[in-house]
């Protein structure tokens, strides 16, 4: 009986006894006797099996990872194809990545502009088998817009990345939602399309590895991934998802909460502005241009937040206690000199003083101390200045 697993080469000899008998198994002539000398003649042909496991033309997956190892390049799906996710594409595109989009709004003429697939669809998205997935939603939908991908669609360990500005809620919900075999990157690029305009150079990056596998395919995507910001200049800083958060609340929501407070304010330019008056102003149009959702999520999704916030609200109520101080001390100084001092005139006018309300008041010359003894003006002496 002939058997591969016995034979290193096989090759159709000449005069191979009735082939076409070979296709009925019922068939008189089916015995098939080889003399030993046809038998040394098959091994003499070229064809060698050197592994039955070896690689097969079909073996795709196989084949994909072949073709990853050597290039540089990843495809990337952006899901949220808003301000940021177009700012982010331009410079994927620009490094030679390929890059698919999807969105609730139509982005389709953008993103043929900017060399970017669209897809209206994300089941049509997910069946392109990006190798990332980098999720750029608001932080109030990333909940409902992650649960809406059809994860079956997706390789096995895809990479999911996100780029939230708080990292723990998406960190949790990550290791919550996607499959086991996913792997997850958290990252925070800290700046966006108006303080990264001029470039990305100096600005931090920062990431948390929260779970990649122990394979060199993967690892290696992971670090592709990364390089895309270490080659644009970016300052590369690895924590994990909590330190970031405590340090974020004490920075970046802190900043938009003044923010928000000088845009409320009514800070205009003016013609003799000073150069930290110009960095004010530059804090209020970087964070104008942000949406409140943004600015709810910082609050909301980051445990920290609310501390800072009582903190900013105590340090208000500090300042003006301080200045209110100060301005009382020297109204009483200028009233209530004692005799060795050099004492006050009924003639002489005292300073205003400003009340709550911004208005200010006077107070007359029939309510000053004689020949410099102390006594408190009566209240009902007081009277508005018209």
């Amino acid at each position: 009986m002939l058997s591969f697993s016995s034979s290193k080469s096989f090759t159709t000899a000449k005069g191979f006894p009735n082939l076409h008998s070979l296709s009925n198994p019922f068939s008189d002539s089916i015995s098939l006797r080889l003399n030993p000398p046809t038998i040394l003649n098959l091994r003499s042909k070229s064809l060698q099996i050197t592994a039955i496991d070896a690689a097969q033309p079909y073996d795709y997956e196989t084949q994909l990872r072949t073709q990853f190892n050597k290039s540089n390049n990843l495809k990337i799906a952006i899901i949220g194809f808003g301000n940021f996710g177009q700012f982010l594409a331009k410079t994927f595109v620009k490094q030679g990545h390929t890059v698919l989009a999807h969105s609730r709004s139509n982005y389709v003429d953008v993103a043929r502009k900017l060399g970017v697939s669209f897809f209206q669809d994300p089941h049509d998205l997910c069946e392109e088998h990006p190798e990332v997935v980098l999720l750029c939603s608001s932080i109030l939908s990333t909940k409902s817009v992650l649960k809406s991908l059809p994860f079956q669609r997706l390789r096995r360990n895809t990479l999911f990345v996100d780029v939230l500005s708080v990292k723990e809620f998406p960190r949790n919900l990550f290791l919550e939602t996607l499959p086991a075999e996913f792997d997850i990157l958290c990252t925070h690029p800290m700046f966006g399309p108006e303080s990264g305009k001029n470039g990305w150079a100096g600005l931090p990056f920062v990431y948390d590895k929260v779970r990649i596998g122990n394979d060199e395919f993967r690892m290696a995507r992971c670090s592709k991934f990364l390089d895309i910001f270490a080659r644009e200049g970016c300052r590369m800083v690895e924590m994990t998802c909590a330190e970031h958060d405590k340090y974020a609340a004490g920075s970046q929501f802190i900043t938009h909460t003044m923010g928000r407070v000088l845009e409320r304010f009514g800070l205009e330019s003016t013609e003799i502005n000073t150069k930290g008056y110009e960095t004010l102003l530059n804090l209020v149009e970087n964070t104008a241009g942000d949406s409140f959702d943004l600015y709810y999520g910082l609050f909301v999704y980051n445990n920290n937040a609310m501390e800072q916030l009582e903190r900013l609200d105590m340090a208000f109520e500090s300042i003006k206690k301080e200045i209110f101080g100060y301005m009382h001390r020297l109204y009483r100084k200028q009233l209530f000199e004692d005799e060795g001092g050099l004492g006050v005139s009924k003639d002489k006018k005292v300073g205003q003083k400003l009340l709550h309300g911004g208005s200010a008041l006077e107070l007359p010359s029939d309510t000053l101390p004689p020949n410099g003894a102390a006594r408190e003006p009566p209240s009902e002496t007081v009277k508005q200045t018209p």
